[in-house]
C-alpha cells in the first residue's frame, strides 16, 4: 500500500467539504453517545451493524437529514472507526492496561472523512475531482501509480484540505546499495551516531523558530476571547507549528531516502519514548524518534532494505566495543567517555553504542 497526499486550491466551493467534514464529526459524537447510553443500560457495546442500522432509519427522519450529506461509505468509515477504538478499549481493559474509551470530539477539531469506491471520480488529465456533485482541483505534485483503494478528504489546522489517495501497488521500488551494515544510536545533539562515524546532526527545527512561537503565543494571549484579530494570531501561531512540522517530515524523508540507498542492513535501539521524554522533555518531540522509526520502516519494506531492532534492555553504552567488558559506571548519562579497565581503549559514549548496536543487530539477522 502506498499513499499519495495532494492539497486542493483554496476556492469558496471547499466550503462544502468543510460542512461535510463537520457532519461526519456529529454522525461521531451521535455514535458515541449511543454507545454509552446502550452500555449504561446492557453492559456491553453496540457492533458496528446494529450502528450502521441504526443511522440508516435516521436518514429517513427529518432531523437527522445532514447525514446524507457525506453519502453511506463516509457514515460506514465512522462506524468502522468506532468499533475498532471500542475493541481497542475493551482489549486494553481486559489486559488491565489504563486506557480512557472513545470520547466526544469538537466539530470544529474533526479532520476527516473516507470514501471507498463510490461517491467520487478522479481526473488525473485535468487535475481535478469530483465528490457528490462538486467538481474541486488539486495541485498535482506526481503521478498516482497503483490502484485507488480510499480516498481521505482531511483538513488540517489552518482550515487548508488535503486529498489522501491510498493505492494498492505490487512492484516495490529496488535501490543501488553497497551492501553495508550501520548501527545507529539515537542522540540530542547528534541526531543519528552512526557505527561508521558518518553522523547526522540534530536539526532541532522546534529550537530554531522557538522565539517566534514565543512571540506568537504572547500576541495571541493578548487577544480578546472571541474576536477577528484572536483567530487571526490563532492561525499565525498554527502555521508556525505547520512550518516547523514540515520541515521535520522533510528532514526525516531526505535522511531515510539517504540511508535505504547506502546501507543494506540498518541496526537500531528500540527507544523507550516514555522514559525519554520524561527526562528531556520538549527535545524528543521536536526530534520525532517515533515518527522517524516509522518512516524507516515503511521506506525498508518498499526498498527492501532489513531493519533490525535492538532489545531496550541490550547495555549497547555500557559493553566496550573491543574487548566486551561490562562497565556499569557508564549507566551514568553524564558520562560521555570513558575508558576500558580491561584493554585500555577510550570510547566515545555515542559512537561505542553505535558499533555495539550493529554487531548485535548483524548478530540477530544473521543467526
Amino acid at each position: 500500500m502506498r499513499t499519495y497526499r495532494f492539497k486542493l486550491y483554496n476556492s469558496k466551493r471547499n466550503r462544502k467539504l468543510h460542512r461535510q467534514i463537520n457532519v461526519a464529526g456529529l454522525v461521531y459524537n451521535h455514535c458515541i453517545a449511543l454507545h454509552k447510553r446502550y452500555y449504561k443500560i446492557f453492559g456491553k457495546s453496540l457492533n458496528m451493524y446494529q450502528l450502521q442500522k441504526h443511522l440508516t432509519k435516521l436518514k429517513g427522519i427529518s432531523r437527522f437529514a445532514y447525514i446524507k450529506e457525506i453519502g453511506s461509505q463516509a457514515v460506514q468509515d465512522v462506524t468502522q472507526r468506532i468499533d475498532r477504538a471500542y475493541k481497542l478499549f475493551f482489549r486494553n481493559l481486559k489486559h488491565k492496561i489504563r486506557t480512557a474509551p472513545p470520547s466526544f470530539k469538537k466539530i470544529k477539531k474533526y479532520k476527516s472523512f473516507t470514501l471507498k469506491q463510490t461517491g467520487w471520480k478522479l481526473d488525473e488529465a485535468s487535475n481535478s475531482i469530483t465528490i457528490g456533485k462538486q467538481q474541486y482541483r488539486y495541485a498535482k505534485s506526481r503521478e498516482i501509480d497503483g490502484k485507488i483503494k480510499t480516498l481521505t478528504v482531511k483538513r488540517d489546522a489552518l482550515g487548508d484540505i488535503y486529498l489522501y489517495f491510498v493505492c494498492e501497488t505490487l512492484e516495490n521500488e529496488v535501490l543501488a546499495r553497497t551492501g553495508k551494515s550501520v548501527g545507529f544510536d539515537f542522540g540530542l545533539k547528534i541526531f543519528l551516531n552512526a557505527s561508521d562515524g558518518r553522523d547526522i546532526a540534530s536539526p532541532l527545527f522546534f529550537k530554531q523558530n522557538a522565539n517566534a512561537m514565543k512571540m506568537a503565543n504572547r500576541n495571541l494571549s493578548r487577544k480578546a476571547k472571541g474576536s477577528n484579530n484572536r483567530k487571526k494570531a490563532k492561525l499565525a501561531l498554527a502555521r508556525l507549528h505547520k512550518k516547523v512540522a514540515n520541515q521535520r517530515d522533510n528532514f526525516h524523508w531526505q535522511t531515510i531516502n539517504k540511508l535505504a540507498g547506502e546501507y543494506a542492513l540498518i541496526c537500531i535501539e528500540e527507544l523507550n519514548l516514555k522514559a525519554m521524554q520524561k527526562r528531556f522533555g520538549r527535545k524528543i518531540s521536536d526530534l520525532g524518534f517515533a515518527d522517524f522509526v516509522n518512516k524507516l520502516k515503511y521506506m525498508a519494506y518498499r526498498t527492501g532494505v532489513s531493519v533490525v531492532e535492538i532489545d531496550r534492555f541490550f547495555p549497547s553504552s555500557q559493553l566496550c566495543s573491543e574487548c566486551g567488558y561490562r562497565n556499569t559506571e557508564t549507566k551514568n548519562l553524564k558520562i560521555r567517555n570513558w575508558t576500558c579497565p580491561k584493554c585500555g581503549n577510550t570510547h566515545n559514549r555515542d559512537r561505542n553504542a553505535s558499533i555495539n548496536i550493529e554487531r548485535e543487530g548483524s548478530r540477530i539477522f544473521f543467526a
